[in-house]
């Protein structure tokens, strides 16, 4: 006590407000010693590791989640692989009663995703959902194909196909851990998954079963591609049919001869002549060998719109690998002729037409002569230029009685009406 009186004893000295303010911020390391002991005391308790981080007491790789008082998520246990959406139960700590903060204790299951959506799946999927996940979490055992093939059967709305491909995830990481199968499920299981999110209209899901690294163990091929696109062309979808041949390119699926089929098929039924031309191009490069309906859609198109040069490159292709025309492809070769002012030739493809087609057969081609004066002069001659039409139209006029006179001559009954050619309600120049 040597240097201070005694009234100095009895009466501490003032402190300054710098003074205090420094003062205070030496004691500042002592507190967050204590808040340190504290953390290690609970996490001790918990058996999970608690990191300090701007007075947060957060587990690592754990997301906040927001629930009055703003509590604070422990970190969940490594065996299980995701979150279902936290529990109510909040355990307020002793030791951290200074900080103010609550840890909420979650709740986990074996599913993908935690979701914050509510859903109301069908009562069948969500049984089997669950005893497919008690079997993997609880049972650890893999669960019989004869539910998931149920669960396929049942699912009947877009929250079931959520459960499924939840369930799919969950199948295919407990084969990947426990029974040590990398390899993805068989072909033909992908293939019914697709085909049943297209049955449900879960497009969207769908989709991810062309996906060359998905996470369902899933294995893409061009037979679940043509679900979609079956799907796309009866409902007309030209740019769902975009989109799924771009997830073709992107993950390598070879194209086959039904692939062209069904492309042919939508751009003819939504007239994009320019999709027909593009995708054409790609099947030819690739090497695909096209079937006699897709020469017949192709052809039939070129003929529609007055394309006479493309129309003669697809007969080229055809004749290389076909030898008999069909009655579409036969007639969409006479409509060439007739656009290139020669009668006398479209006349002369009918008559092979004729000689070739069974007796069955050859009643169609009186419907498709008359399809030709009735339906096809208008239709091409209202998709030429403005200035080309009256030309195209006098040109028809005198061409398209020649070739009939023609077929009469060969001995072939050609009993149509030409009367449409200058009627009212036929050619408009």
């Amino acid at each position: 006590m040597r240097g201070l009186s005694a009234r100095s004893l009895q009466h501490p000295p003032e402190f300054t407000q710098n003074e205090l303010v420094l003062r205070s911020d030496l004691t500042r390391p002592l507190e967050a010693m204590q808040v340190v002991l504290n953390a290690r005391r609970l996490s001790r308790a918990f058996k999970s590791p608690i990191l300090l981080n701007s007075h947060r007491f957060l587990a690592p790789d754990i997301g906040l989640f927001e629930a009055p008082p703003t509590p604070r998520p422990c970190r969940i246990h490594r065996g299980l692989s995701s979150q279902i959406p936290w529990s109510s139960d909040v355990i307020r700590s002793n030791h951290l009663h200074t900080v103010g903060r609550y840890l909420v204790i979650s709740r986990a299951c074996f599913s993908s995703e935690a979701s914050t959506t509510e859903s109301s799946p069908t009562e069948a999927v969500k049984e089997l959902y669950d005893r497919m996940l008690e079997s993997v979490v609880s049972k650890r055992s893999m669960p019989p194909n004869a539910w998931l093939w149920s669960l396929l059967e049942n699912c009947k709305s877009n929250d079931d196909i959520k459960l499924l491909f939840d369930i799919l995830q969950n199948l295919r990481r407990f084969r990947l851990s426990n029974l040590r199968i990398h390899a993805d499920f068989n072909c033909n299981l992908c293939r019914e998954i697709t085909k049943t999110c297209v049955r449900v209209g879960a497009l969207d899901y769908g989709k991810k079963a062309l996906w060359k690294h998905n996470l369902y163990g899933l294995a893409p091929s061009i037979g679940s591609a043509h679900h979609l696109l079956l799907y796309a062309k009866s409902n007309n979808d030209a740019k769902l049919m975009v989109d799924i041949m771009k997830l073709i390119k992107r993950n390598d699926l070879p194209l086959q001869p039904g692939t062209v089929d069904i492309i042919f098929s939508i751009c003819y039924n939504t007239d994009n002549w320019q999709l027909m031309s593009k995708y054409s191009k790609k099947f030819i490069k690739a090497g695909v060998k096209l079937r006699q309906t897709s020469f017949d859609a192709w052809m039939e198109f070129a003929a529609k719109i007055g394309d006479t040069e493309t129309l003669w490159k697809i007969e080229k292709l055809r004749s290389e690998s076909m030898r008999q025309h069909t009655l579409v492809s036969g007639f969409s070769c006479a409509k060439g002729f007739l656009l290139e002012h020669k009668p006398e030739d479209a006349a002369a493809i009918i008559q092979v037409l004729h000689q070739s087609l069974s007796d069955a057969k050859k009643s169609g081609i009186m419907i498709e002569l008359q399809k030709l004066v009735s339906e096809w002069t208008v239709e091409v001659i209202k998709r030429q230029k403005k200035e080309d039409r009256k030309a195209l139209a006098e040109s028809l006029k005198s061409d398209i009685p020649a070739m009939v006179s023609g077929l009469l001559n060969m001995g072939i009954e050609a009993s149509v009406s030409i009367k449409e050619l200058t009627g009212k309600e036929g050619i408009l120049y």
